[in-house]
């Protein structure tokens, strides 16, 4: 099983890039996007019947906002859209899909591009780790695809010690992110194979790559850790500031 995610930082921009083309060309059993800021009802029939995938989006209420989408080759046995709490979930930022061996989300957090912006993003981030904590009591495994605007450690951020306290590696941000690979008790995949710095996931397109940083991620419940086996960035082609994490499992859907 081959999952994929990508925050399109816009769908309709995306596609501009070849998304459409690049996503019928993968050999992927579920794509996972954030960041669609597109209704679903305006898309045209391109993006919803891409040849060999079922599309399923989650809008956000605010038009040219957030929104999540899932991508998969097979049909899932249920969709759940939102993670449960009223207010959050008008930003369309999370969706899941449920199949007979796993069940698969794509996930978005909000960014906080100013300091001030951080108390908003924390309580979302809250909210959702409510949602985790309540899947973990659940006797079945998930992966949580998304980006989840976080570069957890130093390794995971270029020129880290000049973004202490910039959103995004703030404490109380990375402190989230321990929680979530500790106590709760989540797998970060990519980093179950991979343990080499400078493996970001973001680049603005302005920046040179050493200045990047990894925001995207696959968190696993533990019985799947075992089947991680290949884990990868593609960083070509450019179809985003975000670059999709691929993730193997040896399971079946």
């Amino acid at each position: 099983m081959k999952v994929i995610t990508l925050n399109v930082n816009g769908i309709v921009n995306a596609a501009a890039r070849g998304f459409l083309e690049w996503l019928e060309q993968q050999d992927a059993d579920v794509v996972c996007v954030q960041d669609t800021r597109a209704k679903e009802y305006q898309l045209p029939e391109a993006f919803l019947e891409v040849p060999g995938y079922n599309a399923f989006f989650f809008d956000a209420e605010k038009d040219g906002h957030a929104g999540t989408a899932i991508y998969s080759r097979t049909m899932p046995k249920a969709i759940i859209r939102g993670f449960g709490n009223p207010l959050y979930d008008l930003e369309g930022g999370f969706i899941q899909a449920d199949f007979d061996n796993v069940s698969v989300a794509s996930v978005w957090v909000p960014e906080a591009l100013y300091l001030e912006d951080i108390d908003s993003k924390l309580e979302y981030l809250d909210a959702l780790q409510q949602h985790l904590k309540r899947t973990r009591r659940k006797r079945r495994d998930f992966i949580f695809a998304g980006c989840y605007q976080i570069a957890h450690r130093s390794v995971d951020l270029g020129n880290w010690e000049r973004h202490q306290r910039d959103p995004s590696f703030l404490p109380e941000e990375r402190a989230w992110m321990d929680q979530a690979l500790g106590p709760i008790g989540f797998v970060d995949a990519f980093r179950l194979l991979n343990k080499k710095d400078r493996q970001h996931t973001f680049w603005p397109f302005d920046e040179a790559q050493a200045n990047g940083s990894r925001l995207d991620y696959q968190l696993i419940t533990p019985n799947l850790a075992d089947f991680v086996i290949s884990a990868q960035i593609l960083r070509e082609p450019r179809l985003s500031p975000h670059c999709p994490v691929v993730i193997e499992y040896d399971m079946d859907l």
